[in-house]
């Protein structure tokens, strides 16, 4: 009938069929005929990754191919292929496999579906055909490069520190014969114990030894100055089949600067250049690395063209384009001046302990404080780099980190001196790690922040800074659950007694989800105590309590106390030991409701991970109302976000994962042709993120009868699942979707809080 054909679709489907017409150098799309349903079919080629012809159309090509290369798919299939390189398609190229035997040799792969390709030429051999080195150059290049990855720990230390080979060896010669020596004892052990060297050194040392059996030809190359940095992007880009741009000479579009937030762009150290009919050409100094186009294609949902560029023009063209914001010391500190100076900080008895006692460190400190407070942070980190590198200071907001300000290395110790005054640790322990706590008062406000300060490599010390402001509950009705699950949460919390959990990952929202469920019950019916560590939102009506380890007043003791109280209700802030759950679940089976937090990562595993504890699961499942599983993800800009109609392919991969939790249940999400999602813009509202505050994903698995059966014969987290699911259970991913479908969140950021 024709030359058959086997299209693979990105989805990884396949179909069989004939052409209809050739494909031409211009199509963006192919029509085929396929003999089992008697009916013509169109797919436009973005749908596809490869066509493979039983035998080369005449339409191809006239010559043989040359160019050898390997190929990879989207979808994960890898083809060595000899490619024609005399015609040249629009939406992609053709090649022949170059194993003779293979049925379906002519490959037409699709530019959009293809994930690398590259020569399989040696960069060597490309750098020579250039001109730029001679055959002598390559052979001392590898005889260098071998000397390198052979070089023992004794060697790199000779090169690196003052020390000789005579000292090392006549050190190791008087060690070797001591019985109190291990046997495996390392080389850097051992001249750290004799005195030779620092534990510093030899980590620098170990440092530079990995690094040296990583080096590449090429860097050698530019380490004897025979090619420059440049010259070397430039040969892989012609080994990666892609294009070498100079920036200089490029202004990017506003389209493109808008389609990738600030964040990814900093992270992957890439520059979106231009954007059209849904293709973005993005420019990247690591050709080598195929995981810059899997997270651009995944994060954008756009077809991804890399250009290579060189690493200084993308770092500058970052800086040009979207660090528009001034970072420096000075300008923290003339920000905000006035409301900084209002700032009062509580409990300063040992100001003057402070070893640099500068005034503009101490306006710095409270500066910083209030400006994390301003823009959202829930959490202000403090890292010190080695040598003169400089104090980064991240802030997290809506659950991700960003690098806010870079403070010069010479107010490293200054600013933690500060940070363990002001909240009443000891500054000349710098060995272990420390906890504190900060209390400001500002505009009428209270401001509370937890400090960690944790000791890290080279002498230096991180310190993390948690921001505890004041914050009333949430309605439970406000909270983003869906109907199907705010109808079973409600259901339990009716209920005189027994046992409701809410878990999940540090950050997830827990406490705040407790506090909405207490405050639908809170009445004056009701005594309600609850124990936390710290108490972070308060309630009229709720008898609250703060745990302090000091002076041994755990979460056991005040358990104990409780049922002294003639309390109604109990909410225990975490079930951090065996003991602590034990009494609950005993408070529970005596006529108490309980609530309380654990960090498991779903319902069902939960269960499992408490008997695993010892917990006796008679009593704990005569004990469970319920357990909600919860995740924050972050949401979609309300001020910019719009609506873009899906590809089929998109839809059905969402679809699928759907129905994977859902089972055969095909009326809980929108037809294809019903469905819009929502996607991420960036403007002034959302800091050019895209994204403003978060949403609760969640999944709740009540105490049935049937659970409840299955939790005394100790099933496992798959039997749980399933027999959940059946009884009416949406599971994370599930709600993650369907709030996908609603528009208030996307897919990428759904697949980073659940499996």
């Amino acid at each position: 009938m024709g030359n058959q054909l086997i299209i693979q679709f990105k989805s990884g489907h396949t179909i069989e069929g004939f052409p209809v017409r050739s494909l031409g150098n211009k199509d963006i799309d192919i029509e085929i005929f396929v003999e089992k349903e008697k009916r013509k079919l169109f797919f436009s080629l973005d749908e596809i990754c490869t066509i493979r012809f039983a035998r080369t159309p005449t339409w191809a090509t006239a010559d043989e191919p040359t160019t050898v290369e390997e190929v990879q798919t989207i979808t994960g299939d890898t083809f060595r292929v000899s490619v024609f390189t005399n015609r040249k398609f629009l939406k992609g190229f053709i090649a022949l496999l170059v194993d003779p035997e293979a049925s379906f040799r002519t490959v037409f792969f699709t530019d959009s579906g293809v994930r690398s390709r590259h020569e399989e030429r040696r960069i060597g051999e490309i750098l020579q055909e250039d001109g730029l080195v001679t055959n002598d150059h390559l052979a001392n290049a590898l005889r260098t490069q071998e000397e390198i990855r052979n070089r023992r720990m004794g060697e790199v230390l000779v090169e690196s520190t003052n020390i000789t080979q005579e000292a090392i060896e006549k050190t190791l010669e008087e060690i070797s014969g001591k019985p109190e020596m291990p046997r495996n004892a390392r080389i850097g052990d051992i001249l750290i114990e004799a005195g030779l060297v620092t534990r510093e050194q030899v980590e620098k040392a170990f440092e530079s030894q990995l690094a040296g059996k990583k080096m590449k030809v090429g860097e050698i190359l530019i380490s004897q100055g025979l090619i420059t940095e440049e010259q070397l992007l430039a040969a892989l880009a012609k080994k990666f089949r892609l294009r070498f741009l100079d920036l200089d000479t490029i202004i990017p579009s506003g389209e493109a600067l808008g389609a990738i937030s600030e964040g990814l762009v900093s992270r992957l150290q890439i520059l979106p250049i231009q954007l059209e009919n849904r293709r973005l050409m993005v420019a990247t100094s690591a050709p080598t690395d195929p995981t810059v186009g899997d997270s651009l294609r995944f994060s954008t949902n756009y077809s991804i063209d890399l250009v290579v560029a060189s690493a200084p023009q993308i770092s500058a063209a970052i800086d040009k384009y979207y660090n528009r914001r001034e970072n420096s010391i000075d300008n923290l500190l003339e920000t905000m001046k006035v409301e900084a100076e209002s700032l009062f900080v509580e409990e300063e008895e040992h100001e003057t302990q402070v070893s640099e006692p500068d005034s503009e460190v101490i306006a710095l400190i409270n500066r910083i404080l209030l400006d994390a407070y301003r823009k959202g942070a829930s959490d202000i980190h403090f890292e010190p780099g080695s040598g003169k590198s400089p104090l980064l200071v991240r802030y997290r907001i809506d659950g991700e980190c960003f690098i806010v300000h870079k403070i010069a290395a010479t107010f490293k110790n200054a600013i933690n001196s500060r940070i363990k005054i002001i909240s009443g640790l000891d500054i000349s322990e710098r060995r272990r790690p420390q906890s504190g706590k900060i209390l400001l008062r500002f505009e009428q406000r209270k401001l509370e922040y937890r400090v960690e300060i944790t000791p890290t490599v080279g002498g230096h010390e991180d310190a993390v800074l948690r921001l505890l402001s004041a914050s009333k509950p949430l309605p439970l009705d406000e909270m983003g659950f869906i109907p199907n699950t705010l109808e079973r949460f409600k259901s339990i919390l009716d209920k005189p007694y027994g046992l409701i959990l809410c878990v999940g990952p540090t950050g997830s929202g827990k406490t705040t989800t407790l506090h909405s469920a207490l405050g639908q019950i809170n009445s004056p019916k009701r005594k309600i105590w609850t124990v936390e560590d710290p108490v972070e939102i308060t309630q009229t009506g709720l008898r609250q309590v703060q745990v302090n380890p000091k002076i041994g007043f755990s979460f056991p003791e005040a358990l104990r106390s409780f049922l002294r109280a003639d309390p109604d209700v109990i909410m225990i802030g975490e079930m951090r030991d065996a003991e602590t759950t034990r009494i609950a679940i005993e408070a529970s089976l005596t006529g108490h409701l309980v609530f309380s937090t654990l960090h498991t990562n779903s319902a069902p595993e939960t269960v499992v991970r408490l008997i695993e504890m010892g917990i006796d699961p008679f009593n704990f499942a005569d004990a469970l109302l319920g357990i909600v599983a919860q995740r924050l993800a972050r949401k979609l800009c309300e001020k910019c976000k719009k609506s873009v109609r899906p590809s089929r392919e998109a839809y059905e991969k969402i679809h699928a994962d759907f129905m994977h939790d859902a089972g055969n249940v095909s009326n809980l999400l929108p037809a294809f042709e019903e469905t819009t999602f929502m996607m991420h813009c960036g403007c002034d509202h959302c800091g050019e993120s895209g994204y403003k505050g978060r949403i609760p994903i969640h999944e709740m698995m009540l105490g049935t009868p049937a659970i409840k059966e299955a939790v005394r014969e100790r099933r496992g987290v798959a039997e749980l699942r399933q027999l959940a699911l059946e009884e009416g259970m949406w599971t994370l991913k599930m709600d993650g979707i369907n709030k996908v479908f609603m528009g208030l969140t996307d897919m990428e950021h759904i697949l980073k809080v659940c499996i």
